[in-house]
């Protein structure tokens, strides 16, 4: 059993894990809307607030809501061309009331979405957890090399910061055992950020302008306005997030020792469906299911789901207490790029290790692997391959995870099905 200092410990560690994938999203579209100071500020704290919620949720569960499996939600990357496009050709209550219709729909869609389950076979699951993996291996090099579009990116200060970062995680996880190997990415992100603050790299500017208190109100935005064409684009964006999550959850479940069956996955989708909602409700955004912490679970061994309501409730204080939030920004990106090589890492070994009770006898199953594989990375790697196609198909193709997805499920039907349906005939 786990103390109270260590589950907030813990917890804190997950917190500061998918920080910064939750903070960029409120300020690149703040940012692209040019928002007020203030209107930012509640950005990020609703942002912050409803990730508790929505992870609460998912942990905690109900006998038809929730997964109940160690997950952290954040919101997707995949919202962040949308709102800003739907925002800018109507405004922010048009982008928020799309998201209030897209929660309802993933909501509605889940236990349909259950049904396909039998289209995702251990060849299938192992090469979308290892696409989700390798998809987010360039996140982790843009952040250690200090962001990207940041102006000393590249600098070997930010490369060394990263790979000392790595090197002490690696060495606590080789030298120690217990709670200290547990709370390995944390230690690496607090001695990464206090050597980067006599570099002179971390300011806490920030952290003095932030108010100490705020409220999360709904509809902060005004009252959510409705239009067919933002909804669509919404309603996708949030079936594109459901794939991914689906195969979060199957690596969540290797990781845990957990056999997931088809009720585990729709109980999870009606949550997020639910947390998509809360986010239209607090003018936030539309959320999924993080894979870094995902990794950070496997690195650490800690399968508790204590630690990730601890996480939960992490989120929702900050969410209320701005300044305490802004305080956890002054991690260095290099810092972080660090941790994620790790993290991000094990996504990646996951996949593999799925993939290793895989038939390779078959040359069907290698085709399906190869395909995926290449397909998704390439997608990711070469967006712009996408850019002549029409603006609701390129945002479909140009997110790696979902065309490895479809490949896989495609190539699996193609060369298994469609082959036993061909012998039995």
């Amino acid at each position: 059993m786990l103390s109270k200092q260590k589950l907030f410990t813990l917890g804190l560690q997950h917190v500061l894990a998918m920080y910064a994938g939750a903070v960029i999203v409120p300020l690149i579209i703040g940012g692209a809307l040019k928002l007020t100071p203030s209107q930012m500020a509640y950005l990020i704290a609703a942002d912050l607030f409803t990730c508790g919620l929505a992870t609460l949720l998912q942990v905690l569960g109900t006998k038809y809501i929730g997964i109940r499996l160690p997950v952290v939600l954040g919101c997707t990357y995949t919202a962040v061309g949308p709102i800003i496009a739907i925002s800018l050709s109507s405004n922010l209550a048009t982008a928020y009331g799309s998201i209030l219709v897209a929660g309802l729909a993933v909501f509605l869609l889940a236990p349909l979405f259950g049904h396909l389950l039998r289209f995702f076979p251990t060849v299938v699951t192992g090469s979308v957890v290892t696409i989700i993996g390798l998809s987010l291996i360039p996140v982790a090099m843009n952040n250690a090399a200090g962001g990207q579009g940041s102006p000393d990116f590249g600098q070997p200060r930010n490369l060394l910061l990263a790979l000392g970062t790595l090197l002490l995680i690696l060495v606590i996880n080789r030298f120690f055992s217990g709670f200290a190997r547990a709370i390995s990415v944390l230690i690496g992100l607090v001695v990464g950020t206090t050597v980067a603050y006599f570099m002179g790299l971390v300011s806490f500017a920030n952290v003095a302008q932030s108010s100490w208190f705020n409220i999360v109100q709904p509809f902060y935005f005004g009252t959510p306005q409705f239009d067919i064409s933002a909804i669509l684009t919404m309603v996708l964006v949030c079936v594109i997030s459901m794939v991914e999550s689906t195969g979060v959850y199957f690596a969540l479940g290797k990781v845990v020792g957990a056999n997931l069956s088809e009720h585990d996955i729709v109980k999870g989708l009606r949550a997020e469906g639910i947390a998509i909602f809360l986010g239209g409700l607090f003018n936030a955004f539309p959320y999924t299911t993080y894979s870094q912490n995902v990794g950070l679970v496997s690195l650490t061994r800690v399968k508790s789901r204590n630690v990730i309501i601890a996480a939960g409730g992490i989120l929702v204080v900050l969410g209320l207490l701005p300044k305490l939030a802004a305080l956890t920004t002054v991690i260095p990106n290099a810092v972080l790029g660090g941790a994620m090589v790790a993290m991000f890492g094990m996504v990646v070994s996951y996949g593999i290790n799925i993939l290793s009770s895989v038939d390779f006898t078959q040359n069907e199953n290698l085709l399906i692997v190869a395909c995926s594989i290449a397909v998704g990375l390439g997608s990711s790697a070469v967006p712009q391959m996408f850019d002549q196609l029409p603006t609701m198909l390129k945002m479909l193709l140009q997110n790696g995870i979902v065309t490895g997805s479809i490949s896989a499920i495609a190539l699996n039907l193609f060369l298994h099905v469609k082959k036993q349906t061909a012998v039995t005939a």
